[in-house]
């Protein structure tokens, strides 16, 4: 392992997981050992598609020479949610048998340091360090300029949870906002009586968030087609959840006409089930996204009928492969074999999985075959 996690660690923030570096230790362009993926456990929720995708992946790249690679992904928060990304990016190093760390964010207490300028400090640091490919969870236009130094500098950098299109990056690795959005709408309005009638979306309309709004217009399209009225409540992060929850209180009360279902397209969205009980309505089926805990308790409660979970773990899984890919098949050659997640010329949709209330401990289960329990 090289010193690069260690001064990180030291000067950036806390490493959460460090890969093994066998194949550095292989001379470069000499054939060495196979990639050995030990196989994933078979489950309702197994993403099938994704699965085989990898292993072509690996095949391909088990033709060719070992390539020593150092890598290192860097993610924006450390909670439940990017937790199983840390897990998945971890265990697709150690596979791969490549240097790299995984790391996360950092003490803010004093300097007065901004999250957005650590992270674009990480990335400059890795350019210095020698890494060869850069997983990142930016926060948007304002690592660009970092990412395009990168880039620029002969460093292969792929985005994930969150992109910046106006960059160079290579790929983005998440999820089809528009699409989750689809579908947990989708899932709502199977639930509901025929129109008229309003269905609540607790989003956002504001565009400075641009993946939120992708996912709330994902929703709102779906469910104005389907014939009902769509009304979006804000989802108000900043503020205290007594404010949201009594926004969403005010926005049920005041519908017209009636509010049929609620459809939430963030992981705060078990608030729905406390405004509709605010409001007197707790008959309102609603649809939830994500697997905040708090979700599942008001699954467990019936309170809300299902939630649509991104593949987070996923996410974390994809971009070693994809840094290992482009460096040893080339951007192009990586792309056509990564063609059946492809979303347009440069989106690797991870897709999304339905879970109903009865599909709790399920989905639990399968979390767990991967080792990443939310």
């Amino acid at each position: 392992m090289t010193t690069i996690g260690r001064c990180w660690m030291a000067a950036f923030g806390l490493m959460v997981a460090t890969a093994a570096c066998g194949s550095s230790d292989a001379p470069e362009g000499t054939k060495g050992g196979r990639i050995e993926r030990p196989p994933t456990p078979e489950n309702e929720f197994t993403p099938r598609e994704l699965e085989a995708t990898v292993d072509n992946l690996i095949a391909k790249v088990n033709e060719g020479t070992v390539e020593p690679m150092q890598m290192v992904v860097l993610l924006k928060n450390l909670n439940p949610f990017f937790t199983s990304i840390a897990t998945g990016a971890s265990r697709a190093m150690s596979e791969l048998e490549v240097s790299g760390n995984v790391l996360g964010p950092v003490d803010q207490s004093t300097g007065g340091t901004t999250s957005q300028e650590i992270q674009n400090q990480q990335i400059a640091q890795a350019v210095t360090d020698g890494i060869d490919g850069i997983g990142v969870s930016p926060y948007g236009d304002v690592n660009a300029a970092a990412i395009d130094d990168a880039v620029e500098q002969g460093v292969h950098v792929v985005t994930l949870d969150g992109d910046v299109p106006t960059s160079k990056r290579s790929l983005y690795v998440g999820t089809n906002n528009e699409s989750a959005g689809a579908a947990a709408a989708q899932t709502l309005l199977a639930m509901l009586p025929p129109p008229p009638g309003t269905v609540l979306i607790h989003g956002t309309a504001g565009t400075d968030w641009v993946d939120g709004f992708k996912r709330t217009e994902g929703a709102r399209e779906a469910i104005e087609k389907a014939g009902y009225k769509p009304l979006v409540s804000e989802a108000f992060y900043e503020l205290e959840e007594g404010f949201d929850v009594e926004w969403i209180r005010s926005r049920i009360a005041a519908a017209d006409p009636p509010v049929l279902g609620i459809v939430g397209v963030f992981d705060i969205s078990y608030r729905c089930a406390m405004g509709a009980d605010a409001a007197r309505r707790p008959e309102i089926p609603i649809v939830a996204f994500d697997f905040d805990p708090r979700t599942v308790e008001f699954m467990r409660q019936g309170r809300i009928k299902a939630t649509v979970i991104q593949r987070q773990y996923y996410q974390g899984y994809l971009v070693p492969y994809i840094l290992y890919g482009i460096k040893t098949l080339g951007l192009d050659g990586t792309k056509e074999i990564l063609a059946p997640l492809m979303e347009g010329d440069s989106t690797v949709d991870t897709g999304t999985d339905t879970v109903p209330a009865d599909k709790i401990d399920a989905y639990n289960d399968f979390l767990d075959t991967i080792g990443a329990v939310q």
